[in-house]
């Protein structure tokens, strides 16, 4: 999950440089602070193996379920396999009363040894091994732990250097463009110069979901599937209709994050993969300027955070 933006601050210009009137200019701006990069990166880790080890966990009983109870035929999402006349392993996918055939990925994939395997999720989706739940729990929980932390740590940055406040929180005129920037979002159409340092309303709503929304309520389900918590959260464990409604939430969130992600990339890759990875690598941004402003530019601005 890529961490926002942090705007640039009004400082003195550095190192000015003439150009010829007319031809495009672009400078370096400090878009991302050092912490704000830190954390973006210990969120990629720390996501990237809570997802695989949850799937190992998952393949210890690949179904999902509502309420408390998972009663064997009442779930709504099962994972499993059958034989078919051939003797051969067949891996089929039930979703409520609907069954599909997903030899190869869901129900029996090959696994390390190149045979078929009986599994909810292939291997390799999973770590830190094939069929490991009891390493996969602790490394799942290890990371937990330091997703809660980094992302404590993201919220009180953000909130102490006003970044939540001044450039994720929605302004009056950001919701008037809301059709703009769907329509913007739709032809693939991304901003230049000044502008691609703000977010408009569709980023900033997909960001705070993610931080609230998606965060606070993985963990909470997290937390609510626990045996050992449920003399504590048992009324949020009631308030979701149990605790495999709790699982099966987690499991469902879990697949959000996934999807943000991959837009996320998308989004690097189409608005120019190499600038966008500088920015969140060294903090340094390339942005275009007007050829038509005056012919002296700065190569680059800084702010102290």
């Amino acid at each position: 999950m890529s961490a926002p933006v942090e705007t640039v601050a009004d400082t003195p210009p550095v190192a000015p440089v003439a150009v010829p009137a007319g031809r495009a200019r672009s400078r370096l701006v400090y878009r991302h602070s050092w912490p704000i990069r830190v954390m973006h990166w210990v969120n990629v880790v720390a996501l990237s193996i809570m997802f695989m080890s949850g799937l190992q966990i998952f393949n210890a009983h690949p179904s999902l379920s509502l309420g408390n109870r998972s009663d064997p035929g009442k779930e709504i999402l099962a994972m499993g396999a059958r034989t078919d006349a051939n003797g051969q392993l067949v891996g089929i996918t039930r979703v409520g009363q609907h069954e599909f055939v997903t030899t190869g990925l869901f129900g029996v994939s090959n696994g390390l040894d190149g045979k078929p395997q009986v599994r909810g999720f292939p291997s390799w989706l999973t770590v830190p091994g094939s069929r490991w739940l009891a390493m996969g729990r602790q490394w799942h929980f290890f990371f937990a732990w330091i997703f809660v932390l980094n992302g404590l740590c993201y919220v009180g940055y953000s909130i102490a250097r006003k970044h939540l406040q001044r450039d994720l929180i929605p302004t009056k005129s950001d919701w008037r463009g809301i059709g703009r920037s769907i329509v913007d979002h739709l032809k693939f159409k991304h901003p230049h110069g000044e502008e691609a340092l703000r977010y408009n309303i569709l980023q900033r709503l997909a960001y705070l979901t993610v931080i609230f929304v998606f965060g606070i309520g993985v963990v909470l389900m997290g937390l609510a599937m626990s045996p050992r918590l449920d003399a504590v959260l048992s009324p949020l464990v009631e308030a979701v209709g149990g605790r495999q409604t709790a699982r099966t939430i987690h499991f469902i969130i879990a697949w959000g994050f996934v999807a943000f992600v991959l837009i996320h990339v998308f989004e690097v890759l189409i608005s120019g993969a190499f600038n966008q990875l500088r920015g969140m690598i060294t903090g340094w941004y390339r942005i275009d300027e007007d050829p038509t402003r005056p012919a002296t530019e700065t190569t680059a601005e800084s702010r102290h955070d």
